[in-house]
C-alpha cells in the first residue's frame, strides 16, 4: 500500500499580515501525523543561527486536491521547548475558549476576497483601460456582463465541502471579481481553523487558474467597497428568549473596547472603515438594527425574534480569526468592556 500525503499547513510570521505556508510529509497508512519541524528563518519566525520551529497538528481533514486517503494538517507553531511560538495566536484562543466555554459561543465569518489579474494587479473583469460600470449590478448577479471568476469560486466551494469544512454559503460581491464565502456557525477554534484551511484551499485554486487571491481590505481605491470579514457572534443566552437584551449589553461592551478590537481586526483597515461604502468610520462606534453602516449590526430577524446574534462588521478581510474570536469572547463574556488584554492585543497596541 502506498504512503499517504499529509500537507502540513501553518501560519508564518510575516507582518503586518501573516501568510500561509505548507509542505508535504509522507505517512504510513494509519499513522497519526506527528510533530514536524521547519526553517523558521525563512518564514519570519526565527533567526538563522537558531532556526528550528515545531509544527504541532491541531486540525486534520481530507485533502480534496490530492483525494484518496491524503489529508490536510493544520498546525500550531511551537518553539523547540514545546511552548507556543510568539506568532502562535491559536494558543491564546484555546485558553479563552476553555475559560468561557459555558457561554457556548458560536461564530460565523464572512470572508470577502478579490480575484486579481497577476499582470495588471487589477480585479478580473476590469477593462484594460478605464473603469467598469459603478458598483451595484455585480452583487449576487448572474451573466457574463457582471460575473467574473465563477468557475474558480465554484471549484473552491466544492473543495471546501469535500474537505468537510462548515461552509454555509457563497456569493458575488459588489465589485467585479470580488466574492465571499461563509464559514460557521461553529465554535471559536473550529471557525478559525476552518477559515485558515479554506483560505489555503482558495490560494491553491488560484494557482490552478493563474489568478492572484487578495484579502487586502481595500484592493481598489476610489468609489468601491473594501473587503471585510464580518463576524457573526452569539452566546447561548443570546439565542434564548429575551436574548436581545444580552445582545444590546454586548454591543455596549464592544463600544467600550473599540480601540482594542481595531488593533487586532486587520492591517490597513483604516482604508476600508471610512464611514462610506457600508462602513462606520474607524474612529467611531455605533450599533443598530439592520444598519450596514454601523460598527455592529443587529439583524432584523434578531430584533423581531427578540433573540439571535450580532454581526461585528469591523474586521477586515485580512484579519486573523484567532485574534478576532479571542477579542470578542473576552470582551462580551467578561464582566465589562474593559476585559483583560490578550498578548496579541497588547502587541498590536504597542505598534499602533
Amino acid at each position: 500500500m502506498s504512503g499517504i500525503c499529509a500537507e502540513y499547513i501553518w501560519i508564518d510570521g510575516t507582518k503586518p499580515t501573516p501568510q500561509l505556508r505548507s509542505k508535504t510529509k509522507i505517512l504510513s497508512p494509519g499513522e497519526t501525523p506527528p510533530i514536524w519541524s521547519f526553517d523558521g528563518s525563512s518564514t519570519n519566525q526565527a533567526a538563522g543561527d537558531n532556526s528550528d520551529c515545531v509544527l504541532s497538528p491541531v486540525f486534520i481533514c481530507p485533502d480534496p486536491i490530492r483525494g484518496g486517503d491524503n489529508i490536510l494538517v493544520l498546525n500550531e507553531v511551537l518553539n523547540t521547548d514545546m511552548t507556543p511560538h510568539e506568532t502562535n495566536t491559536r494558543a491564546q484562543t484555546s485558553k479563552i475558549a476553555e475559560k468561557y466555554k459555558t457561554h457556548e459561543s458560536l461564530f460565523g465569518i464572512e470572508q470577502e476576497y478579490t480575484l486579481l489579474d497577476p499582470f495588471t494587479n487589477a480585479p478580473i473583469g476590469f477593462p484594460e483601460e478605464g473603469s467598469p460600470e459603478p458598483q451595484g449590478p455585480y452583487y449576487c448577479s448572474v451573466g457574463a456582463s457582471w460575473i467574473f471568476g465563477r468557475e474558480m469560486v465554484e471549484e473552491h466551494l466544492e473543495m471546501c465541502l469535500d474537505a468537510g469544512l462548515t461552509i454555509s454559503g457563497i456569493n458575488a460581491e459588489v465589485m467585479p471579481g470580488q466574492w465571499e464565502f461563509q464559514v460557521g456557525p461553529v465554535g471559536a477554534l473550529e471557525v478559525s481553523d476552518q477559515l485558515w484551511v479554506s483560505r489555503w484551499l482558495l490560494q491553491r485554486v488560484g494557482e490552478e487558474y493563474g489568478v492572484v487571491v487578495s484579502i487586502d481590505p481595500k484592493p481598489v481605491s476610489g468609489d468601491w467597497n473594501g473587503a471585510g470579514a464580518h463576524t457573526n457572534f452569539s452566546t447561548q443566552a443570546m439565542r434564548e428568549d429575551g436574548g436581545i437584551r444580552i445582545i444590546e449589553d454586548a454591543c455596549e461592551k464592544l463600544q467600550k473596547a473599540h480601540k482594542r478590537h481595531i488593533g487586532v481586526y486587520g492591517a490597513h483597515n483604516e482604508e476600508r472603515l471610512t464611514g462610506l461604502h457600508e462602513t462606520c468610520s474607524i474612529h467611531d462606534f455605533r450599533y443598530g438594527v439592520s444598519d450596514r453602516g454601523a460598527s455592529v449590526r443587529i439583524p432584523m430577524s434578531t430584533s423581531q425574534d427578540g433573540k439571535g446574534y450580532l454581526e461585528d462588521r469591523r474586521p477586515a478581510a485580512n484579519m486573523d480569526p484567532y485574534q478576532v474570536c479571542t477579542a470578542i469572547i473576552t470582551t462580551v463574556c467578561g464582566n465589562s468592556g474593559e476585559t483583560e488584554k490578550t498578548e496579541p492585543e497588547m502587541m498590536a497596541e504597542s505598534v499602533s
